[in-house]
């Protein structure tokens, strides 16, 4: 085993896809942070597996969008069914076109999302110390001391931040004694990962609603295998290890066909829960992806809005360790992902408790309610972008933020929604790019819009060179007929110009009708809390 530092900045407690996410984020900002697991090694179980277009949007930002799409499958299509008959059919291929350069839902199971992760921390030379715990942990002067252990040895690790992503069963949310509240779901469930013989669609998910009981065959990236979540039959309550056999003449009679299983990869049932902590930190300590929150498998959200706890925490902590911003921006985490967390939960127990119920009331509106509605709604664009914003949550914003400023007459995007996606041909490089790419950068990002005389254009490269040389990234797209789009989404007229600064998780933080530096200035020291380098 390689030997434990005796100090870190940031001591990261699981290697599950959030506490990896994290540790690839901060590497991204020069931070090595320290990671531990419990288990021997990642996990070789499917788990989670949609990855939502802003998870998409983080992995290209990080520069291995490649790999992932290379691996992964998208889903063309949701199929809903009764017995032997399809009632619904929803395309999702092209569900969110014009909204992110990745449109659709990708199926790439966390199993894959680990592995791309810990490539990329073994890139950058940052080990996973497996079979390791936490044991115990206590403030010291400026910082935490931790006690460690694996099966032989116990160690003692200095640092001065802790971020809890170790699960449902968290030991750090469990010693800063941060309540998790919620509720167990009243029946048990079953997954299991197969190969099948049946002409289903693979690239579609099938759902059944059965006056009996539900499944989901949930498309993976093997040729015709599915992961299945179905609620266990009653008379398998008690039945100490059920197997796929087991539960097959039930699942038989949901679908109104003979499932012909080819491979059985893995089965397991389990109970689901759906839980909130408290708190997401206290003192030197976070919580992030399930050790914050957990909640049903409806509609792919639990691995995605855990990548993104990561994601909006660890530039904030970065920017931090660095002393590039103040500590105060740190309070913005909980204040943003909480809410988020909330609805989630909310939203998702919902739709799972229709999907699951088997009441009269509740199988009549699946029967005849729900399918009609859902084919007649789909058909219009803008329930669909709406139905899509939601699911890829690259709807998610936070507007309420006190890291936000908005000072804009516009109200179609506003500071703290996520910067649009806009395809952007750049006159200086006569070429075509998109809007995020220009966020692509570790950092802020200004990007002005409008007519702007050049000496003022160096003026502002000026000052971000002389204030902000680390963390302050410059673009200016001048008005062309090329880029009216960009123009019209931001509601910048003729004659008029813009500013906004982009926040390195591509959230806005500033937008202003007119560019003036001592107004981005004061957003930059006073808002942001970015403390100057110059």
């Amino acid at each position: 085993m390689i030997a434990l530092p005796k100090h870190t900045s940031v001591l990261i407690v699981g290697a599950g896809p959030s506490g990896l996410m994290m540790a690839a984020q901060l590497l991204r900002y020069g931070i090595q942070p320290v990671i531990i697991d419990s288990k021997a090694g990642p996990t070789n179980q499917s788990k989670a597996l949609a990855v939502q277009a802003r998870s998409l949007e983080i992995y290209r930002q990080m520069g291995v969008i490649d790999q992932v799409l290379a691996e992964g499958k998208p889903a063309e299509g949701a199929a809903i069914n009764r017995p032997g008959k399809q009632i619904a059919a929803i395309p999702l291929n092209i569900a969110g076109e014009g909204q992110t350069h990745f449109p659709y839902v990708l199926m790439f199971p966390q199993s894959k999302n680990e592995r791309l992760l810990l490539d990329y921390l073994t890139v950058n030379c940052c080990p996973v110390y497996w079979n390791t715990s936490l044991e115990s942990f206590k403030d010291v002067e400026g910082g935490m001391q931790v006690q460690l252990g694996n099966d032989s040895e116990h160690f003692t690790i200095d640092c001065n931040w802790i971020v809890g992503a170790d699960g449902a069963h968290s030991v750090v949310r469990k010693q800063l004694g941060i309540a998790f509240n919620g509720d167990t779901y009243q029946h048990k469930f079953y997954l299991a990962d197969i190969t099948i013989g049946n002409s289903f669609k693979d690239d579609f998910v099938h759902l059944f609603l059965s006056d009996n009981g539900f499944a989901g065959f949930f498309l993976m990236p093997q040729k015709n295998t599915f992961r299945i979540v179905g609620n266990l039959p009653a008379q398998l309550n008690d039945k100490a290890k059920p197997e796929l056999g087991d539960v097959l003449p039930c699942l038989n009679k949901i679908t109104g066909t003979d499932i012909e299983v080819l491979q059985v990869n893995w089965f397991t049932t389990y109970k689901l829960h759906h839980r909130m902590a408290e708190k997401f930190s206290l003192h030197r300590c976070f919580l992030i992806g399930d050790a914050a929150h957990i909640h049903s498998p409806v509609g792919g959200q639990g691995m995605n809005t855990g990548l993104q706890d990561a994601y909006n925490l660890a530039w904030k902590l970065a920017g931090v360790i660095n002393g590039q911003l103040k500590e105060s921006i740190l309070t913005s985490y909980a204040n943003e992902r909480m809410p988020v967390a909330k609805a989630l939960l909310s939203s998702t127990d919902r739709v799972f408790n229709i999907v699951t119920s088997q009441s009269w009331a509740s199988n009549f509106l699946k029967k005849f309610v729900l399918p009609p509605a859902i084919n007649f709604l789909w058909k219009g664009k803008a329930f669909r972008s709406k139905m899509f914003r939601q699911i890829s949550q690259i709807g998610i914003s936070y507007r309420d933020s006190k890291i936000n400023l908005h000072l804009s007459q516009a109200n179609l995007v506003k500071a703290g929604d996520r910067l649009p996606y806009l395809e952007i041909f750049d006159e200086k490089k006569q070429q075509k790019t998109d809007i995020h790419a220009w966020c692509a950068k570790p950092g802020f990002t200004l990007i002005t819009l409008g007519e702007i005389k050049e000496a003022y254009l160096f003026t502002i490269a000026k000052w971000i060179t002389q204030n902000y040389p680390a963390n302050l990234n410059f673009f200016h797209l001048p008005p062309s007929a090329n880029n009216q789009n960009v123009f019209d989404a931001f509601e910048v007229k003729p004659g008029m110009r813009k500013a906004l600064i982009v926040r390195p998780d591509m959230h806005i933080g500033y937008i202003n009708d007119i560019v003036d530096i001592a107004l981005l200035d004061n957003y930059m020291q006073n808002v942001a809390g970015i403390i100057k380098q110059g």
